[in-house]
């Protein structure tokens, strides 16, 4: 393993660009920039929400549907394994998230993923009837268990807890069923303590569902020593898979065969091509799938997943602190006149890698940020949000974006009316 040597906790932050420059060429995780097709001129710092594009993906792209679906047609399924893709998939992501082989399924999308593995948590306890979550979730979360409850499981409530998790062990009791949390919270990129909350939920006799969208790619996760039931993620934000890209679940091995899937689509059955008109699921992680994998949506993850094969969690890990460690000094440092609030929590161990500011007038400042080359987002009704992904941006990413905002604020850029006009996608 390769020791980490740039920007560690005791060094100073760079005091002017030169420095950042400096830091940037020593960086051991530099060369994976090059590996990203990123456009001149920009600070991507929304990776959280839409990773930037593997610079291999294209040439993946037109061999899928040239040599693919142009030349062989049908025949593609066998000749180039189209039909285990998820399965294929899966096993190149379990690794990220301390999976074991057949754990991991990609397919779906989070949503979906949710409601199929909230639906069988929920057959595995029939005498519970609570379901915690929290109040912050990211909405679609929320959205699935409500919908569930309202059409499946009408005798179960949801309570909810704030960000806290001593909050969440509160709530958790013996009738709680099921604890479904975001391991990271997408508005301020607060860090839970995946461990000590899925501890405190199985001694009380309840499941827990991770939601890792907000976190696999760019922090640690070790789903297996952490001893977690279930778990959902998307692929296109810190995975950089693109957008729309498949989603994952994985299933602990312990629970494979207990668990049973709502969505009875003909690929989870144990034996699709025999096309049995009596459903028989799948012995394996498979008997999760539903339908027909979007082929040429896996072909981008695949590409972004070597590149995570040969990179270091730890050295993404550090990398991603030290990013964001910086990025609030600059803020504070240099923005502290015009009331930005830091939202995210300074202690490392309760940070993700992203940054998010509170502003009353967030919206028309992200928007001057993104005329300006450096692209974050907004958050409502007041957050601007800043991802970090360590295998593109860099220090010196990190000191022109707060230079181009304290630019803009210092000018009140911010203030022409044609950055308060509302977009449809925020």
């Amino acid at each position: 393993m390769t020791e980490v040597t740039v920007a560690q906790a005791s060094e100073p932050f760079p005091a002017d660009r030169a420095g950042c420059e400096a830091l940037d060429q020593r960086d051991p995780l530099r060369d994976f920039r090059f590996r990203f097709d990123l456009p001149s001129g920009v600070i991507y710092l929304d990776g959280n929400s839409l990773g930037a594009m593997p610079a291999a993906v294209p040439a993946a792209l037109e061999r899928g549907a040239r040599n693919g679906w142009a030349e062989r047609l049908i025949r593609s399924w066998n000749e180039l394994d189209w039909h285990n893709l998820p399965v294929r998939a899966g096993e190149r992501l379990a690794p990220l998230m301390g999976a074991a082989p057949g754990e991991v399924l990609v397919a779906d999308t989070t949503s979906i993923n949710l409601y199929k593995l909230l639906f069988a948590a929920l057959q595995m306890r029939p005498d519970r009837k609570t379901i915690v979550s929290e109040r912050n979730n990211f909405p679609t979360d929320l959205h699935i268990l409500q919908g569930a409850l309202k059409t499946s499981f009408a005798g179960h409530r949801l309570v909810l807890a704030e960000d806290d998790d001593d909050g969440v062990r509160t709530l958790i009791g013996a009738d709680t069923a099921v604890v479904c949390l975001s391991h990271v919270n997408y508005r301020s990129g607060r860090l839970r303590d995946m461990k000590a909350v899925t501890k405190a939920a199985h001694e009380a006799g309840a499941l827990v569902i991770w939601d890792l969208c907000h976190s696999l790619g760019a922090v640690p996760v070790d789903l297996g020593v952490a001893e977690v039931d279930f778990a959902v993620g998307c692929t296109y934000k810190y995975l950089n898979g693109g957008p729309g890209s498949p989603a994952w679940l994985y299933v602990a091995a312990r629970h494979l065969q207990q668990a049973t899937n709502p969505l009875t689509g003909w690929q989870g059955h144990a034996a699709p091509f025999a096309f049995d008109i009596n459903y028989a699921p799948a012995a394996t992680i498979e008997k999760f799938r539903v339908g027909t994998p979007p082929v040429l949506s896996y072909l981008p993850l695949l590409e972004s997943l070597q590149i995570f094969a040969e990179a270091e969690m730890t050295q993404l890990r550090a990398k991603s602190l030290q990013l964001t460690d910086f990025f609030i000094h600059r803020v504070e440092s240099e923005l502290a006149e015009f009331g930005f609030e830091v939202l995210t929590p300074r202690d490392h161990d309760e940070r993700g890698s992203q940054v998010a500011l509170g502003h009353e007038q967030a919206w028309p400042i992200t928007q001057a940020l993104i005329e300006a080359g450096v692209i974050g987002d907004f958050r409502a009704p007041d957050i601007l949000r800043f991802g970090f992904t360590p295998l593109y941006v860099g220090y010196t990413d990190v000191w022109d974006a707060t230079a181009a905002l304290t630019t803009i604020m210092r000018s009140g850029q911010w203030r022409e009316p044609r950055f308060s006009v509302k977009k449809l996608v925020t």
